[in-house]
């Protein structure tokens, strides 16, 4: 039994080596590759023995040369090639490039047409029998070079504000009787590389491509990638006439990392016998390069009229926002504000004293009008859109109040158009101020509010108050009265002495009690007290309250404005006015609340005595009864 397992296992042996036989391998052929572009194939070798680090040598068969073999290069031999190849391999447009020791490519730099025929990749033997494969071929065909790009229009190198627009296109086309397919890769070099200044001119970024199977794929960037997913970036492919079509990408937007010299790329594929896709041609196409200049460096907001504007109040004002050095094509969004600090007359004004500043009116991106605090505005002024970059706010009829220092304020939204209203803008500028000083007319008030003559007032009873005003103008003009009240101080209650409580107001603002606007309406702001107000006379205005209360007395003042007419029409506050002296409201008890206090003691003192009157009584005649009860 010994023999025979010796006999399988020597058996067993030789087939393991004769399965282990040296290999070469190549890629199935046939191959077709382009004229003027390089030529890799690789070839392996496996199963054999010796040293790691194989030797290689290569030849072609042309066609046209009747099978006739002729020697390209070898790893071994410097004196291989054959002579059109010798000058080829000794400038290293013909060359071998190992991968491994086990593991290398003929590498032609620029096929000839000559160049096409079978390739063979032979491996001289180091095994110690001669078994297995020792070379391999593949067939090679070269064809012509169809390959054609163009653009329409190159960039011209001028500056492009932030934020504009930018078109770029590129025609590409093949003409193959083999099946080959096209990809289109748009990209840029050098510039700001993302978020610096200068850049490295070596850098190379591709933008957005169409691969061979027709699919679009923005750039590796994460920034490029982003800007396809939002819509910043698009490609177009256009059909032409005789297979050249055009491709056109759109940046809605640039950004100063935009800057850079640009290109268009387009490469010829074709799927090779073992599935795989193979670059056989590519063609570079310069664009042109692009400056991108920042909004902080060409944008410009002025407005007009500038310096210092004088008007009489009643006038028209008209202010123009003037804004430049935008980025054409509407593809920008901008919020527009006229902003006022102060209201100040005179020199205070032109030197912007004073005030907090606050909104005026504002446009925003989207054409939409709102007025700042003073929503009345609505209907007296306009903020509209004269000409592109020109923007009006119009006041119909200036008032005192309108004084101040104005200043535009614009905020651009680069690249889009309709921001959502928690976007932040991409640069902010404000105009110089424009003081606007309205002049009103000499105006004298002067305002003294009294109590009439009468009885002491008593609690209940109705307080009268007088406000007399005196107003010194020309033109028409109406008062607007306004009675205000503060408590009278505590010690002063105490001390009973109400004369002295006109000559020390206390802290803290006054109450609001009651008003007559100019235009003869009453307001009331009481806290429950029945009020009322009137004017008596072109000069006296009268406060009444009825059945007043504690609450209701303390320190009286009257507060008399002065409204104007303009020449339209309107009315507006001069700005004149006066407050009188403080009038003292003391209630005094009345007769009656002045008999409840002993009647009400009267009351239960008699109501006391009586009870225990009665109690005795009934307690007495109750127990005398129980005596005289008989005794059973």
């Amino acid at each position: 039994m010994a023999p025979l397992q010796a006999a399988i296992v020597i058996l067993l042996q030789l087939m393991l080596h004769q399965a282990a036989g040296r290999e070469v391998l190549l890629p199935r052929g046939t191959l077709y590759r382009v004229a003027g572009f390089p030529l890799s194939l690789p070839c392996a070798v496996t199963g054999y023995e010796g040293a790691r680090t194989q030797d290689f040598e290569w030849f072609l068969y042309r066609e046209d040369a009747n099978g006739r073999q002729m020697g390209i290069v070898s790893t071994r031999d410097q004196g291989f090639p054959y002579a059109p190849y010798q000058g080829r391999v000794r400038s290293g447009e013909v060359r071998v490039e190992r991968d491994s020791g086990d593991k290398a490519r003929l590498v032609v730099q620029r096929l000839r047409p000559e160049d096409q025929g079978k390739y063979e990749c032979y491996t001289p033997s180091t095994d110690t029998s001669y078994q297995g494969n020792y070379s391999a071929s593949v067939v090679v065909k070269v064809i012509p070079d169809t390959l054609q790009i163009s653009y329409t229009r190159a960039l011209t190198g001028q500056p492009l504000p932030e934020g504009a627009g930018l078109t770029l296109t590129c025609s590409a086309g093949v003409q193959s009787k083999e099946h080959t397919h096209l990809s289109i890769m748009f990209g840029k070099r050098g510039g700001d590389s993302g978020g610096g200044e200068g850049g490295d001119v070596s850098t190379l970024r591709e933008i957005i491509a169409l691969d061979r199977v027709l699919g679009v794929t923005p750039g590796s960037s994460q920034a490029y990638r982003k800007r396809y997913e939002d819509g910043e970036i698009t490609l177009e492919k256009r059909n032409g006439a005789a297979g050249v079509d055009t491709y056109v990408v759109r940046m809605r937007a640039v950004k100063p990392e935009d800057s850079g010299s640009y290109f268009c790329e387009a490469a010829q594929w074709i799927l090779d016998p073992d599935g795989s896709w193979q670059r056989i041609a590519q063609r570079t196409l310069e664009i042109g390069n692009l400056t991108v200049q920042r909004l902080s460096e060409s944008m410009t907001v002025t407005s007009t009229p500038s310096g210092r504007v004088s008007l009489q109040a009643g006038s028209p004002l008209t202010l123009t926002c003037q804004v430049s050095g935008l980025p054409g094509g509407g593809t920008s969004g901008l919020l527009v504000q006229w902003l006022k600090r102060g209201s100040l007359p005179g020199d205070a004004v032109a030197a912007g004293a004073g005030g907090v500043e606050v909104e005026v009116a504002r446009m925003g991106p989207d054409g939409v009008v709102s007025w700042g605090d003073d929503l009345s505005r609505g209907t007296g002024g306009a903020l509209e859109l004269v000409t592109e970059g020109s923007y009006a706010l119009r006041l119909f009829s200036a008032r005192p109040s309108d004084s101040g220092v104005y200043r535009c304020a614009v905020s651009v939204y680069a690249g889009r158009k309709n921001p959502a209203p928690s976007a932040p803008a991409t640069f902010s500028q404000r105009s110089e101020g424009v003081s606007v000083n309205l002049k009103t007319k000499e105006v004298l008030v002067s305002a003294v509010a009294q109590l009439p003559r009468g009885p002491l007032l008593k609690r209940g009873s109705t307080v009268t108050l007088l406000c007399n005003v005196t107003v010194t103008t020309t033109g028409p003009a109406q008062v607007q009265v306004l009675w205000l009240r503060r408590p009278i101080p505590e010690p002063l209650i105490t001390k009973g002495d109400p004369a002295e409580a006109a000559a020390l107001l206390p802290a803290g603002p006054p109450s609001a009690v009651a008003a007559l606007t100019y235009q003869g309406m009453a307001q009331l702001f009481t806290n429950g007290s029945e009020v009322s107000v009137d004017r008596v006379s072109a000069v006296t205005y009268r406060l009444r309250v009825h059945a007043a209360s504690l609450e209701d007395q303390g320190l009286y003042v009257c507060r008399a404005e002065v409204w104007g007419q303009d020449p339209h029409g309107g009315w507006y506050n001069t700005q004149a006015r006066d407050e009188s002296p403080a009038v003292t409201v003391y209630l005094y008890a009345r007769a009656a609340d002045l008999l409840l206090i002993p009647l009400v003691i009267g009351v239960s003192s008699a109501l006391f005595v009586g009870i225990v009157v009665i109690s005795t009584i009934t307690c007495c005649f109750m127990n005398r009864l129980a005596r005289q009860r008989p005794v059973k």
